[in-house]
């Protein structure tokens, strides 16, 4: 039985906490989110009839700063998911030190079942319903899994009629013309290669013939397999809900993107008009490929104790949240396989963000070359200290970036006491 996300989560918790001697009402605290809110969230669908759906806003820590995580649109999404989420992004905060704490939302849904139309009016309604625990120095929304920069900005719509005036700050990944900053739609991806290509030249691997697979075509799989296509590397898998496509000598990944995102309506890969060497593989098969790097930047608990064993890569950058179980974890350690864990390795949508947050209190707004100039600094910098960690205390990368943000986030709550 595959382990819950949430129990992985406070399982690494604890053995961290352990190793560094952390204080044990502190690691309780820790432990616990500061606040949990489950919402029903009624709508009219187009047919007339009224269905109500379930959403969730968890609150993990606010020691460093106010809260932040993104809303996601899933079938699957549960409380234990979000509870895992907003406490993985306490410590993606925290290891790239900006200064906010995390939280997480979503809502149980199917959104390829539900029109525009739906789909505004269920964010509108979820917007409403969580009003009263966010705000810009609370808690800042932003996108995630099935939502986007138009779901933010009917977001900031919804909460802004509320307040009687435009509220920029509400969430970020806005557009561009509602406050959005440049670079934030390929800030987690561009984060996911920024550190792929820093591990590569640690280990002292040629990036111009490493072979990388990833799982999940979605923005940040899609944006860091272009990106590392266009650093040298070689694309040789990609895949989406519907499977994947597998080319030896590489695959053309501005053709699949254009092919996938370029219409009315995004297209699956199964349907794909394959050329000469390209065949097609399960998302099963591709996290078994024999490559240098495998990317899982698809949806969590991906590579677990029943699969970690045929996992052949030489390194794993974690671009999903919690794409390997904790067993999986172990397995992967005990065969030397170098792991870039997800709250270093994807955190360059929360940065960006948090540059989007200052933009807006500012009402000044970067070049792309700043953004992008800025977030190398902020992401380089998290990865030498976790790497240096890591070799000091002769620990995974995962400890490691898990023992620098456990000590900030403690250090927080030590110097603000306990209320009252």
């Amino acid at each position: 039985m595959v382990q819950s996300f949430y129990g992985s989560v406070l399982e690494e918790i604890d053995e961290i906490a352990k190793r560094i001697n952390l204080d044990s009402g502190i690691h309780k605290m820790i432990r616990h989110p500061e606040r949990e809110l489950t919402v029903g969230i009624p709508i009219e669908r187009d047919n007339g009839d009224i269905e109500v759906f379930t959403g969730y806003r968890v609150q993990h820590s606010s020691a460093r700063g106010p809260c932040k995580g993104g809303i996601r649109y899933h079938p699957d999404t549960n409380l234990d998911e979000i509870r895992a989420l907003a406490t993985l992004m306490s410590f993606k905060c925290a290891v790239a030190n900006v200064p906010y704490g995390g939280a997480k939302g979503g809502i149980t849904c199917d959104p390829t079942k539900l029109s525009k139309k739906e789909l505004q009016k269920l964010t509108k309604r979820y917007a409403a319903m969580i009003l009263p625990i966010i705000g810009p120095r609370a808690d800042i929304p932003a996108p995630d899994v099935n939502t986007n920069e138009e779901t933010m900005g009917w977001f900031m719509d919804a909460v802004s009629m509320y307040e009687g005036s435009t509220v920029l700050d509400i969430v970020t990944g806005k557009p561009l013309d509602l406050g959005g900053s440049l670079g934030r739609r390929e800030a987690t991806g561009r984060g996911v290669m920024l550190t792929t290509i820093e591990i590569l030249k640690k280990l002292k691997k040629d990036v111009k013939k490493t072979r990388i697979a990833v799982q999940g075509f979605g923005n940040v799989g899609s944006i860091g397999a272009e990106l590392l296509m266009e650093k040298g590397c070689k694309i040789v898998a990609v895949s989406d809900v519907s499977g994947g496509l597998y080319n030896p000598d590489g695959l053309n990944i501005p053709d699949l993107i254009r092919y996938v995102y370029g219409g009315d309506k995004i297209q699956l890969l199964k349907n794909y008009p394959t050329e000469k060497n390209e065949s097609f593989i399960s998302n099963e098969e591709l996290l078994k490929l024999d490559v240098d790097v495998l990317i899982p930047a698809a949806l969590e608990n991906q590579i677990h104790s029943g699969n970690a064993d045929e996992i052949k890569a030489d390194v794993v950058v974690e671009g999903a949240n919690g794409p390997i179980t904790k067993k999986a974890d172990r397995i992967l350690n005990e065969k030397r396989i170098q792991i870039v864990p997800d709250i270093l390795a994807n955190s360059g949508g929360v940065v960006v963000s948090y540059f989007e947050w200052v933009q807006g209190i500012q009402s000044f707004f970067w070049t792309i070359e700043e953004v992008n100039r800025n977030l190398e600094t902020i992401m380089l910098k998290a990865f030498q200290d976790a790497w240096d960690t890591a070799h000091k205390e002769k620990v995974s990368m995962r400890d490691a970036a898990f023992m620098l943000a456990l000590r900030k986030i403690a250090h927080a709550v030590e110097l603000r006491g306990i209320f009252p």
